[in-house]
């Protein structure tokens, strides 16, 4: 038996491949330290710091939805026209284009009036909601029903749905880190006790887990606080796999020999634990894939949602290869050939062979 600092890597639906690797190291009774994770990673640690076991976890990712769907299909949920606020509204593209149109037989001082009118009608409509939402929110998807999910899922762990990274770590005694990107900063987050005290782990969470193009950016709320003691109120935060979807060398570098890890992972020694990372390996097959059908996208979006998952697909793959190479014995690749970054409303067939391809890895790993 061992106990792990783990790093698990992003990967959107392909994320549900942790839920079997995880299985196996339980079942040798290995335990975990600190846990890092990024976008679909940052689901799986949050829930894994909350006391989930794997086979709660497993459950979760067999919840259906009253009409026999995945209930993970329900985070591609589209906007709505109350999700945006007056001032997106007003400082739009849209009517900023409505602007240079001149509408016959309307006084000038009335256009503008006019012009919203429009949009707000425009919204009523579900394919300009997405339009607008990708445009002025840098998402397709709103992301609210992942955000309900979540929540629901540490209320049944006596965890609160404004709990903050100090109390979580004071609840659960793990020490937590999730990994966010600030495109307005450019920089990689790293969120935890010691670095954003007043951000609560819901937020952090939809922050790692909000892939670019797919659902909507989250602006930082003065009411999260600072980051590292710097202002971030009105920041725009998207997904950590941006900038660093496997950042295992938060784990690996003693603290005095960097101070810049000192300040993100404290002065805990990164001898007293192995490492692990939990890497989705895009190049190796599933076993048993090969007899499942992959469940066709609503007409509706599936062009779009097809070319923002190749567009996620192959943005995420590039990162972290020094570190990956450096670490290679202490990285358990997990396969997910095939499987799209978008594909959460994936066949029963389909997801059991994937959780299956979990177990099998790890198994492997371990010997």
């Amino acid at each position: 038996m061992a106990k792990f600092d783990m790093v698990f890597e992003g990967g959107g639906a392909k994320g549900s491949v942790f839920v079997g690797a995880l299985e196996v190291l339980q079942q040798n009774g290995h335990t975990h330290r600190r846990l890092i994770g990024t976008s679909a990673g940052a689901i799986t640690v949050a829930l894994v710091a909350a006391g989930y076991k794997p086979q709660e976890m497993l459950a979760a990712v067999n919840e259906r939805l009253p009409n026999g769907k995945p209930r993970f299909s329900s985070f591609m949920d589209p906007p709505v026209a109350s999700d945006f606020s007056d001032e997106q509204r007003d400082n739009s593209e849209t009517m900023e284009a409505l602007a240079h149109v001149d509408i016959p037989l309307v006084p000038e001082r009335l256009e503008r009036r006019v012009d919203r009118r429009l949009l707000d009608h425009l919204l009523e409509g579900r394919a300009y909601c997405h339009l607008f939402s990708l445009v002025e929110c840098g998402g397709f998807f709103a992301g609210n029903n992942f955000l309900k999910w979540l929540i629901e899922k540490l209320g049944a762990k006596g965890i609160a749905a404004d709990v903050t990274f100090p109390g979580f770590f004071a609840q659960t005694g793990t020490d937590l880190s999730l990994v966010a990107s600030d495109t307005s900063d450019v920089e990689m987050l790293v969120l935890n006790h010691r670095t954003a005290p007043d951000l609560p782990i819901a937020w952090a969470v939809r922050m790692s887990m909000s892939i670019p193009f797919v659902w909507r950016e989250v602006v930082w709320r003065a009411e999260w606080g600072l980051y590292r003691d710097r202002k971030k109120t009105g920041n725009i935060i998207v997904d950590g796999g941006v900038l660093s979807n496997f950042p295992i060398r938060l784990i690996d570098v003693q603290p005095a020999a960097d101070p810049e890890i000192a300040s993100l992972m404290g002065n805990t020694d990164a001898d007293a634990a192995k490492n692990l990372g939990l890497l989705i390996d895009e190049t190796l097959a599933v076993a048993g894939d090969a007899n499942t059908i992959k469940t066709p996208l609503l007409l509706e979006h599936a062009r779009t949602v097809q070319r923002l998952g190749r567009l996620v697909d192959t943005m995420m793959g590039a990162q972290d290869n020094d570190e990956i190479r450096a670490h290679e014995s202490e990285i358990c690749r997990l396969p997910a050939k095939g499987y799209g970054t978008t594909e959460f409303d994936m066949s029963q067939e389909r997801l059991d062979a994937l959780v299956e391809a979990g177990r099998n890895a790890m198994r492997v790993h371990l010997t």
